[in-house]
């Protein structure tokens, strides 16, 4: 090599260095990642599932946690010294959008109150971040359409929490339904016989010292605290979330979904009441039947509280009616009982043999370096299928009739029931236009 080629080539070696020095690697490098490099993430409601979805994250050796952000300080306190048991150390917050601004987060978990989802992940992937939210996606149709639009335009990875898509003994269910060894399927039932107890009614109380009360309740309706309105015990109430149905339905009515390809039905027809519990604190069903019409198969969801037993012998699970047999799975195991031996074989119980929700977190991870958004087990288009379904289920619970689906326009054959699938925000906050 002459010399002015080798001097010419060393300067741009030289500029590269130095461009490497200011910049960050997933920049100059052109890849989002290098192998070596960390994700950085935040966790955004920090109690329940979002801590142990931010467990089982930091378990793939991937990532670190960079942010913690709850509207409980208390709460955040207790977190914030957790995870410096586990080595970690990281910034607090209790406003969400302080956390967006942030140029060096990658991704966020959202593990907030349902009526916090959609906003928070639709906001998330404005900033450019990646986002793993908890299930249900959102509580209404139009939520869902936005959220899956917001991470298409910006081409973000957001993975839905619904990790038994990434557990072996599901998918190993889900491969043999799709085979075609039942023969045709002409039912999916799910149901939950749920152990919740009673709720009693308790008095409105001053909002608890280190609280941002009015950050919790955010786009939901203004009311006076009450403390069975708060943290877990959220669900059973409108403004938030959808009860049983958009809680355990949510995991169990994706199976179908899930093996059978088929995700806009023709009509829905739910009814419940509070039975078990009539004078409880609750405003969801602690009872409740719901029957999904579909070209070719029926699906229904049930759930009872206040009970650990079901009439068949699982508490709470998934079976596929074909002409050949049954296909029953749960979180522990799966089976095929045949309607005739000479037809069908039966497969035993095969039980459970992994962890899916670490799974899921490692899928995750590995879609955020690959970038193959493709790869995502429960993809935003995927959990806004199961999600609609849902809130279809209780539109139809809460208007009192059955409701026909229009695929293509979005919506029912009924005014109020379109009302209670659209966002209605409170207290000056609006979803974003995508």
């Amino acid at each position: 090599m002459k010399r002015r080629d080798f001097l010419n080539q060393s300067s741009k070696v030289v500029g590269s260095a130095a461009i490497a020095s200011i910049l960050p690697s997933k920049v100059v490098f052109g890849n989002p990642f290098l192998p070596n490099d960390k994700i950085q993430f935040a966790l955004i409601g920090c109690k329940g599932m979002g801590w142990s979805n931010l467990n089982a994250l930091l378990k793939t050796g991937e990532a670190e946690c960079v942010a913690l952000c709850d509207v409980d300080e208390n709460i955040l306190s207790q977190r914030t010294a957790d995870l410096e048991k586990l080595g970690g150390k990281a910034e607090t917050y209790t406003d969400y959008r302080k956390v967006l601004e942030r140029k060096d987060i990658d991704a966020i978990i959202v593990g907030t109150p349902d009526h916090w989802h959609a906003l928070i992940t639709i906001e998330a992937c404005m900033a450019g971040k990646d986002v793993y939210v908890e299930k249900p996606l959102a509580l209404t149709v139009e939520e869902c359409n936005l959220m899956v639009a917001a991470a298409q335009k910006y081409k973000r990875a957001v993975q839905v929490g619904q990790w038994q898509r990434s557990q072996q003994h599901f998918q190993d269910a889900v491969a043999y339904v799709r085979s075609g060894k039942l023969g045709e399927i002409f039912g999916a039932r799910t149901w939950i016989a749920s152990t919740q107890p009673n709720l009693p009614v308790v008095a409105d109380a001053p909002v608890p010292s280190g609280v941002h009360y009015d950050m919790w309740l955010g786009p939901a309706p203004k009311r006076t605290f009450n403390s069975n309105r708060f943290h877990y015990t959220f669900r059973w109430y409108w403004d938030y979330a959808g009860g049983l149905m958009t809680d355990w339905g949510v995991h169990l009515l994706d199976i179908p979904i899930f093996a059978l390809g088929n995700a806009a039905p023709k009509s829905v027809f739910s009814s419940g009441a509070k039975r078990v519990y009539p004078g409880d604190a609750r405003e969801t069903p602690d009872v409740q039947t719901t029957v999904y019409e579909f070209d070719k198969f029926q699906m229904t969801w049930e759930h009872a509280m206040g009970s650990r037993s079901h009439y068949t012998g699982k508490g709470h699970g998934i079976s596929f009616q074909g002409e050949k047999g049954v296909l029953t799975v749960n979180r522990s195991g799966w089976e095929v009982l045949p309607h005739d031996d000479k037809q069908l074989e039966a497969v035993p119980w095969t039980k459970s043999s992994d962890n899916g929700l670490e799974k899921h977190m490692v899928n995750f991870v590995e879609v955020i370096k690959s970038r193959k958004l493709e790869d995502l087990k429960c993809s935003v288009e995927e959990g806004a299928k199961v999600a609609i379904i849902c809130n279809l289920g209780n539109a139809s619970l809460r208007v009192g009739k059955p409701l026909t689906w229009d695929a293509d326009k979005h919506q029912v054959n009924d005014k109020k029931a379109n009302k209670i699938l659209s966002a209605n925000y409170k207290n000056g906050w609006k979803l974003p236009t995508i």
